[in-house]
């Protein structure tokens, strides 16, 4: 099997200058490359980890040391990896840079899918796993000034008003999936969640067959609103669909049509691959930064947002 690797930095409307976009296509590429070298040595649950982990580190998109902040002001983090018909997952943490690298330790060392909270991130800590440096500047300014306007009885646009919890579309959930050169499977995704989410509360990212899914016919990693992704078992519906025979393609169309169907536009991104390869990308936004590098070396971007 010639290695692939595909991954993406979030659906949304992604308001950006070009500058921004340069940095968006530089990080893509990055993680492409640095995911992909794994390929001669390591597996597929390499190769994503790796890819998101780069994403993570280039804070640019909500992931990672780019994460944006609940109501409470403070960085809240979901991440998940499933590879071989395994799984492991954490919610809510607080502690760890890298919130995907936390996840393969639950999935390497231990017999659970999903930690969260506090106990996650004492066992990254045990791990010695580089703390988290903060939210950044950026996300603190956003944050008090959306506080004071709330205080200020000002009325906010938001998808889930009973918890003031805001989809910003200004990047999302990070992901990649891959295919190793043994013909195996993995998806990774990461995010810092919904901007002003209600602490305590957790999206699809570390949710099997939700935000990622992989088994021997193929492999998921979803980006958009948690809840209706959870709801939707958007990634389980596109690999199941691979299984039965569809190509990647309509599997991923119809699952995410049907999720559109059932919750509205602008709500959700997918990417795939199948056990042969054949890759594919769909979103339901103004844009879903993405790209793939495959066995050639080649690299191809798409997705990408118009300049402002």
């Amino acid at each position: 099997m010639r290695p692939i690797i595909v991954v993406h930095g979030g659906a949304g409307s992604w308001r950006v200058d070009s500058t921004l976009l340069d940095s968006i296509k530089a990080a893509l590429e990055n993680a492409l490359l640095s995911g992909f070298r794994l390929s001669y040595s390591g597996s597929a649950l390499d190769m994503v980890v790796e890819s998101v982990k780069v994403l993570e580190d280039s804070g640019i998109f909500n992931a990672g040391t780019g994460s944006t902040v609940d109501l409470s002001g403070n960085a809240s983090m979901d991440a998940g990896i499933m590879f071989e018909h395994r799984a492991g997952a954490v919610a809510y943490v607080r502690y760890p840079r890298n919130p995907i690298v936390l996840a393969k330790h639950v999935y390497s060392y231990t017999n659970h899918i999903l930690i969260a909270g506090s106990a996650a991130d004492d066992l990254a800590r045990r791990l010695g796993l580089e703390p988290h440096p903060g939210p950044s500047e950026r996300w603190v300014a956003l944050y008090k000034d959306y506080i004071e306007r709330i205080r200020r009885g000002e009325r906010i646009p938001t998808h889930f008003s009973r918890s003031l919890s805001l989809w910003m579309n200004i990047g999302d959930t990070v992901g990649a999936v891959a295919l190793d050169g043994n013909g195996r499977l993995a998806a990774a995704v990461s995010t810092g969640g919904i901007f002003l989410k209600f602490p305590g509360r957790v999206g699809d990212s570390p949710i099997p067959g939700a935000g990622f899914y992989a088994n021997e016919c193929g492999a998921a990693a979803a980006t958009g609103v948690g809840e209706y992704i959870i709801l939707s078992h958007l990634t389980l519906k596109v690999v199941e669909g691979i299984c039965r025979g569809k190509d990647v393609a309509k599997a991923s169309k119809e699952a995410l049509d049907a999720l559109t169907s059932r919750f509205g536009s602008k709500t959700a991104g997918i990417i795939a691959i199948d056990s042969s390869g054949r890759l594919y990308a769909a979103y339901n936004t103004e844009a879903m930064p993405w790209g793939y590098i495959d066995g050639s070396g080649k690299i191809a971007l798409g997705g990408l947002p118009n300049p402002i």
